[in-house]
């Protein structure tokens, strides 16, 4: 495939942006000279990457496929070159860390300042890994810790060490029709307005997996950059609906106006593991993982 890092630099500013102006005013080029390198690279690889609506470009299959490998190839390429600046000034690598858990933004703050109080040394770098790839990224050593609930046939090549186990429900207000349910079935979310946390957006690149029961078909979807507080708000205040981790809705206990509901006649359960690789012997990631277990045992 005759891709370039040129190339990869124009998709993934083509991804962000959506557009061929502000693409080419990242890139430092006109917009007539990146349109033509797109169209050369889409010749070159044998099929349109972007659909042209209007002035905004919307990727095809084959362009969501080179945004996913141009965002992990760059990824790994400004890494190591981090990497190499660190090794070259005397200080060690970045513990460099990925989570499949979107909820993990509410506690993972307090881990990263109780790990700068005790190893300022050290740093921690929080990697765009998609979440069926966090094994591989550990095995590849672009990862050195990853929290991951689902499991694979590659589980057995890497370190599993458990951090707690949850599950999801639904909150919505107290008016809602769900509200007094013992239950909500996957195809009780048809037409739905989910409100959702902007680690959600389906037009992140790759596109992150929805926290809903298989088969279930929403109406509408926002994405706030906002934490589930702020989200049990909007949910509160209308007829949305939102789906979060059993023990963020517990902060609803005792409120008149939100109500929670199982999803799921029988709440699929999850383990969530703290990964890292079977040879893994740096202080910082152990460290690390430590601060981790500590936060959530205090939940």
């Amino acid at each position: 495939m005759d891709v370039d890092i040129r190339d990869l630099e124009l998709l993934e500013a083509l991804g962000s942006h959506r557009t061929l102006t502000a693409a080419a005013r990242q890139l430092y080029v006109s917009q007539p000279a990146l349109s033509q390198r797109l169209l050369r690279l889409e010749d070159r690889l044998g099929t349109p990457l972007f659909d042209r609506r209007g002035r905004n470009l919307e990727p095809t299959v084959a362009g969501r496929r080179m945004l996913q490998a141009a965002g992990r190839t760059l990824g790994e390429l400004r890494s190591a070159r981090h990497d190499l600046r660190q090794l070259g000034a005397g200080r060690a690598r970045a513990v460099r860390i990925a989570s499949q858990c979107a909820a993990s933004y509410e506690w993972m703050p307090l881990v990263l300042n109780a790990f700068r109080q005790r190893m300022p040394e050290s740093e921690i770098q929080v990697e765009p890994v998609h979440d069926d790839e966090m094994i591989d990224a550990l095995l590849d050593d672009r990862l050195d810790v990853a929290l991951i609930a689902k499991l694979d046939r590659r589980v057995d090549r890497v370190r599993l060490d458990r951090l707690f186990d949850d599950e999801v429900r639904a909150v919505v207000s107290a008016q809602h029709p769900w509200a007094g349910k013992d239950f909500v079935t996957a195809d009780e979310f048809e037409g739905v307005h989910l409100v959702l946390p902007d680690s959600y957006d389906q037009q992140r690149i790759p596109t992150p997996p929805l926290p809903l029961p298989e088969g279930a078909r929403y109406g509408k979807l926002t994405t706030l950059a906002a934490g589930f507080d702020t989200i049990i708000e909007v949910v509160a205040s209308g007829e949305s609906v939102s789906v979060m981790p059993q023990w963020v809705a517990e902060r609803v206990t005792g409120r008149t106006d939100v109500a929670t509901v199982r999803v799921g006649e029988i709440p699929e359960r999850r383990t969530w593991y703290c990964a890292t690789r079977h040879d893994e012997t740096s202080e910082a990631v152990t460290t690390f993982m430590e601060l981790i277990a500590e936060q959530l045992a205090r939940r």
